[in-house]
């Protein structure tokens, strides 16, 4: 038995009961199941931020929930779109629902501080109303809840060390080099190296169509090239994730 453990998942019920004696931040990642090209694994919108949440966890004594593995539909233009098989998206109002469920339900077994940590470019808006759904049906309890989606918090120095020819965007960043850079660095044998893709940027027009549009996504499925990912640029990024997350956390959710 590891009794250092930061998963909840890997706790007994009494070993959870003890630890929140001490009001710990216990971390929720979400993310989506969803193509990341040929060379990344499906899960990566929630493996990345579950590694994130148990290296932050690590640092201010917290406990990392289960992630939420499925999120909001995967939409061409920022992640290529369901035509690629296995991309299993939710509809909004589900993933509102099961936020707002597992908050609530934290809440009730006493957690009174939560970081939700988010990997999937479309999710943040339904995370927002499900934590704001959950606020109110919590009432007046003392709960105090954040929530980040993990790029946000990179500096312009580190991605000028990451993209020194430019950062291309988030939007364009899917199963490019900052997730495969990451990946690289938390999962590296779930990286099939041989087969980074080096395909030109996606060139789609500003908005979106129904019925959608799969020939508007490369063919890969990045929306950019992965060519130039490393490990090192992975430790760059994570080595300000740790740093500033955990700083955020205990500014917001420990002081």
């Amino acid at each position: 038995m590891n009794k250092a453990t930061v998963l909840m998942a890997e706790m007994t019920w009494p070993e959870f009961s003890a630890r929140l004696e001490n009001e710990p931040v216990v971390f929720l990642p979400t993310g989506m199941l969803e193509q990341h090209g040929p060379h990344l694994p499906m899960g990566v919108d929630h493996l990345l931020p579950t590694a994130i949440a148990e290296m932050v966890a690590q640092e201010v004594d917290g406990i990392v929930a289960p992630p939420i593995n499925y999120g909001y539909k995967s939409m061409p233009r920022t992640g290529g779109g369901p035509s690629f098989p296995g991309s299993t998206g939710l509809d909004g109002t589900t993933l509102i629902h099961t936020v707002r469920d597992v908050i609530r339900e934290l809440a009730r077994h006493g957690v009174r501080r939560i970081c939700v940590i988010d990997g999937h470019f479309e999710n943040l808006w339904f995370l927002n109303e499900g934590i704001d759904l959950a606020m109110r049906e919590v009432g007046d309890t003392g709960l105090r809840v954040m929530c980040l989606q993990h790029w946000e918090f990179l500096t312009r120095d580190t991605l000028d060390v990451v993209f020194p020819d430019g950062f291309p965007g988030i939007e364009l960043e899917h199963a490019a080099v900052l997730e495969t850079s990451l990946m690289m660095h938390f999962y590296p044998d779930l990286v099939r190296t041989d087969r980074i893709p080096d395909n030109a940027p996606m060139d789609a027009p500003p908005y979106d169509v129904w019925p959608a549009r799969p020939e508007w996504v490369p063919a890969s499925g990045a929306l950019t090239s992965a060519a130039l990912a490393s490990p090192e640029k992975g430790a760059a990024m994570v080595k300000q994730y740790r740093d500033d997350m955990s700083a955020a956390v205990r500014r917001e959710l420990l002081s």
